[in-house]
C-alpha cells in the first residue's frame, strides 16, 4: 500500500499529517502505543522541516510518500528547503542535564531516534528527504 499527501509549510497542516499517518495504518492492527508513538515520530520532523528548514513559507510544500509492505512502515518526506539537515551534526542532548536547565525544546530527533528502526537524511540536486521505518508488531 502507497500513500501521498501534499502540504504547504503551515504549523496548521500538522493535524492533516497526523490524521494522515493514522489513517494509513489503520488497517495494520496495531497497539494504541506503537501506533501513537510513529505518528508523534512523524509530527515531530514535520514540524521542524516545517518551522527550521522552511520558516513556515506557506509558498513551500512537502511531499510525504507512505509505504507498508511485509510488516515494515517506511514514510518519505520531501522538500525543497535550502537548509538541510545533516545527522552527522545531530549530538544527542544530555536529557537529565535538560531537565535540571529547565529548558524546553531541542529533544525532538532523540524521540524520534528512539522511536523509529531508522532515519535517514539525504540531499540531492536540491531536493532533500527524510526517511523513517519501523517495523510494525501487529497485535
Amino acid at each position: 500500500m502507497k500513500n501521498a499527501l501534499r502540504i504547504s509549510c503551515s504549523r496548521v497542516n500538522l493535524k492533516a499529517v497526523r490524521d494522515f499517518v493514522a489513517a494509513s495504518l489503520l488497517d495494520c492492527n496495531l497497539s494504541n502505543t506503537q501506533l501513537n508513538q510513529i505518528i508523534l515520530a512523524v509530527d515531530e520532523v514535520v514540524a521542524n522541516l516545517i518551522i527550521h528548514a522552511n520558516g513556515e513559507d506557506e509558498s513551500q510544500y512537502l511531499d510525504l510518500a507512505i509505504d507498508i509492505k511485509d510488516q515494515l512502515f517506511a514514510i518519505e518526506i520531501f522538500d525543497n528547503a535550502a537548509t538541510f539537515y545533516s545527522p552527522s551534526t545531530y549530538h544527542e542532548p544530555d536529557l537529565t542535564e535538560f531537565i535540571r536547565q529547565g529548558k524546553r525544546g531541542g529533544v525532538g530527533m532523540t524521540l524520534v531516534n528512539r522511536i523509529m528502526d531508522r532515519v535517514e537524511f539525504t540531499s540531492n540536486g536540491g531536493q532533500n528527504v527524510c526517511r523513517l521505518f519501523k517495523h510494525l508488531v501487529y497485535e
